[in-house]
């Protein structure tokens, strides 16, 4: 009898617990924490085009910015923009600087082991903005794998893991921005610049005959909203959120503004 008492008050014990910790993951919801606040920070990096972009007058504009104010109306809160830098942008984030990044984040396995990903959002890949001198030399990827070429890339992007995985004879260099990176192809100081196909477009676009683009990706990366582990309510929201507004139409709306026009370019020139 007494060992089937103790039985009992164990089991009791650890469904307790079992409900105490369930209330405390439920406690940590990013979501109650949005509500009881009245705002919802949001990371991104200023300077990918056209995701994230600061105007002439110090604002900040983008197909994420926008995708952010319409979930953040939709939510009944304030959006607040926490501009970082990209190789801190998830630390800020887990040390609670922001809610949640929405930076168009390749997501890959080794992010993936810090923080969840909601369901991609948008797809790219990596391109190629060459020096217009080697126009006939370099016609793909391949063709740069030589240690005569030097190679540039932005710190802490997929752009530099596709170097070192894929071009890994040319020499790298690595640059805090990637307008940094892509001006020392334009002024003949390297080969190429390694970076995701939408602002490379735009650069190549802004910069015609001073470099060329080789427009066919290479690599295969879905982006996504990035938030802390162990907060699953959150992720819901987010995937049922980007459910509705593709759905809707509020999504093809935002897209076609930053990716069918150039209008907003005036802003950002």
């Amino acid at each position: 009898m007494k060992k089937l008492i103790k039985t009992a008050l164990a089991a009791t014990a650890l469904l307790s617990a079992g409900f105490s910790n369930a209330n405390a993951l439920s406690d940590q919801s990013t979501l109650k924490s949005i509500a009881k606040s009245g705002e919802m920070k949001v990371c991104f990096d200023a300077g990918y085009m056209p995701f994230e972009m600061k105007t002439k007058k110090g604002g900040f504009i983008g197909f994420d910015i926008d995708l952010a104010k319409l979930m953040t109306k939709q939510m009944g809160v304030k959006f607040t923009p926490v501009n970082t830098a990209w190789d801190g942008i998830i630390p800020a984030m887990l040390t609670g600087k922001c809610d949640i990044i929405m930076a168009g984040m390749t997501i890959t396995a080794k992010r993936n082991m810090t923080v969840s990903f909601a369901d991609p959002y948008v797809v790219v890949g990596q391109t190629i903005v060459l020096r217009p001198g080697l126009k006939d030399e370099i016609k793909s990827y391949r063709d740069l794998n030589d240690p005569k070429y030097t190679v540039t890339a932005k710190l802490g992007t997929t752009g530099e893991q596709a170097v070192k995985r894929l071009i890994r004879k040319a020499k790298l260099d690595l640059y805090e921005t990637s307008s940094e990176a892509a001006l020392e192809v334009m002024n003949g100081k390297a080969d190429a610049f390694i970076y995701d196909l939408p602002t490379n477009a735009v650069y190549s676009s802004q910069n015609k005959g001073k470099v060329l683009h080789l427009d066919q990706p290479f690599t295969y990366e879905p982006l996504g909203w990035a938030v802390r582990q162990g907060d699953p309510d959150f992720v819901n929201f987010l995937n049922n959120f980007l459910r509705q507004i593709k759905g809707d139409g509020s999504y093809d709306r935002i897209y076609n503004k930053w990716f069918n026009d150039d209008r907003w370019l005036s802003q950002v020139q």
